[in-house]
């Protein structure tokens, strides 16, 4: 059968396959999340952008999605397999352990800022009691799709973010039935139904959970032996599919049997090769949805209704993040995290668009006053990346402070060791002399690193060792040594220069890249300079030929053998009268 070149759906999947190979390299270049990528690829391609000028310059069909809805199961399958990558990271176990966090910051953050934003609503006179509620609990939704992605689900901001998530995704059926039962000709329909949909959705899930466990480990087997992995594929999106048309079947969100059959995946040993199979497609769909997002923002009524649209924008986001931040913090969370999840959930979610359709579809809003906070949530969700970025510095300045509270001499007193730099390779100098008692002192540029390690009690001050002020307070004058970790070779040397001016005693051992750098340290006046790729490469060698049955005698002295070359070598292009000590086997040669 010829297929028909000016199908719709060539020019759909031109644009978003030309999306995904252009935003995704582009954005990544420029370190700036494919989020806005997408989304902006969508108002551009979409009908209120390129696509309103189609019946001008008929060529653009091929670069535009006129029709939203063409694309709308795509989008839809995108959030089904994130909430089904979530349950795959999750356990029974571990959903169990965030009950309290689930039932008590999310009912109460969802609840608590939907009613201060409805009463908003209410006290400007804009809307109707019913329809204040409705909006107040649509603007209260926060992204699932873009919050978990950006914080992840292991750090202690994905698993706030994550159990508050799960909460407003279980109650978006429940609000869609209040809506329902609170429009103008509803009557106790909507209460009845929603009494019936818990009770079939329950026994639903219920089925799953006992079902799964005994039908998805020879599903999964039967499909392991056939060594396929296009089966395996098919057997994973199968599972997913029919999970989420079940719940749906049952009156509940698609979403939730996507996220039952994660957990019940999750609890067999075929988990990772399923998450390891899906994840291009969850990538791709997800991108989709962003791209429906962006089409949906109508530029014509943003550029009409600007100022209000901003306000409301504004207003939605503080209150948002006003109230989760200090709930939080009434739950005992710290500042710093309490502060960054607040920020990050302040827009408004993609399920918002779902509530905002159903309060107009039982007439508790306008056409209008839907359109208008439709593009409120686009650009809300446009915003999630840049408060993402907003909540995660202030929570670093917030834990910078409070990290700054006890002065750096409390932690370690008397002479000791100056770690500059207390990245991977200063934290494990670090370890090792913590293991011979050997006290030291860490500066660090990275707030993040200090952040984590103060609260492990570790003696590390945020600061930049390139300003002598800086270096001073860490008094290298009274110091056992100055070891330099850090990944800069400029600063690496100029600090050497620097210190052996000031110290001429002073022990200074420095990280070189190579030995052409070691020379350059030990001209600067370094102690010693280890070229840790070099080192890296002797140990590398010992050990491959140490298991290839060569005599553990002749492979030492074959390293004692290059090392010694090695060392002549740093001579040379250090221009040094004697050999400089390199490695671990050297040190008393």
């Amino acid at each position: 059968m010829a297929l028909e070149l000016d199908s719709t759906g060539f020019g759909n999947s031109l644009v978003i396959l030309g999306a995904a190979g252009i935003v995704i390299p582009a954005f990544a270049r420029f370190r700036i999340t494919p989020v806005i990528g997408f989304i902006l690829v969508g108002i551009l391609v979409g009908p209120f952008g390129l696509g309103s000028l189609v019946s001008s310059y008929p060529w653009l069909e091929w670069v535009t999605i006129g029709d939203p809805s063409a694309i709308a199961p795509f989008a839809e399958l995108g959030i089904i397999l994130l909430l089904f990558s979530i349950g795959l990271e999750l356990s029974f176990k571990r959903l169990w352990k965030m009950r309290r966090t689930l039932f008590g910051f999310g009912a109460a953050e969802l609840l608590g800022a939907g009613a201060i934003i409805a009463l908003a609503l209410f006290a400007i006179g804009e809307t109707t009691p019913a329809a204040a509620i409705g909006l107040g609990l649509a603007l209260a939704l926060s992204s699932t799709a873009l919050v978990l992605p950006i914080a992840g689900t292991t750090s202690p901001v994905g698993r706030l973010a994550l159990a508050m998530l799960l909460f407003e995704d279980l109650a978006l059926v429940p609000i869609v039935f209040m809506l329902g039962a609170l429009g103008p000709a509803a009557g106790a329909g909507g209460f009845e139904g929603l009494a019936r949909v818990i009770l079939i959705g329950g026994a639903t899930v219920g089925a799953m959970l006992v079902g799964g466990r005994f039908l998805l480990p020879p599903l999964f087997a039967q499909a392991a032996r056939t060594k396929s992995p296009e089966l395996f594929l098919s057997a994973s999106l199968l599972v997913v599919i029919l999970a989420s048309l079940a719940t749906a079947a049952a009156g509940l969100s698609p979403i939730v049997g996507a996220l039952v059959a994660g957990l019940l995946i999750a609890e067999t040993k075929y988990r990772g090769e399923v998450e390891t199979m899906t994840a291009p497609f969850k990538g791709l769909a997800l991108g989709v949805f962003l791209i429906s997002v962006g089409m949906s923002l109508d530029l014509a009524l943003f550029v009409a209704r600007m100022p209000e649209v901003i306000g409301a924008v504004v207003g939605v986001v503080l209150v948002k993040a006003v109230v989760t931040t200090m709930l939080l913090r009434t739950g005992g969370v710290s500042t710093g995290v309490a502060a960054e999840t607040g920020v990050l959930m302040a827009s408004p979610s993609e399920t918002t668009l779902i509530v905002l359709a159903a309060a107009a579809t039982a007439r508790l809003i306008s056409p209008e006053t839907a359109a208008f906070w439709t593009v409120v949530t686009a650009i809300g969700l446009t915003i999630t990346p840049l408060l993402a970025r907003i909540g995660h510095d202030v929570a670093r300045r917030i834990e910078w402070r409070q990290a700054e509270i006890r002065p750096l001499e409390t932690l370690v007193e008397g002479p000791r060791t100056i770690l500059i730099g207390y990245g991977r390779v200063g934290q494990l100098v670090a370890e090792m002399l913590e293991a011979h008692a050997r006290p030291y002192v860490a500066i660090e540029a990275d707030v993040d690193v200090v952040t984590i390690a103060r609260r492990e009690g570790k003696p590390v001050k945020f600061g930049d060792a390139g300003r002598a002020t800086m270096l001073d307070r860490l008094d290298p004058a009274n110091a056992s040594a100055v070891v330099m970790t850090m990944d800069d070779p400029v600063q690496a040397v100029e600090l050497t220069k620097s210190l052996r001016a000031r110290f001429p005693d002073l022990t200074i051992v420095a990280r070189a890249r190579d030995t052409e750098h070691a020379a350059e340290l030990y001209r600067a006046g370094a102690t010693d300079a280890v070229p840790e790729t070099l080192e890296s490469s002797l140990q590398l060698s010992e050990a491959v030929l140490v298991d290839l049955g060569v005599a553990m005698g002749p492979v030492i002295a074959s390293v004692h053998e290059k090392r010694d070359e090695l060392r002549e070598a740093i001579r040379a292009a250090g221009a040094l009268e004697i050999k400089p000590r390199l490695g671990p086997l050297a040190r008393r040669g």
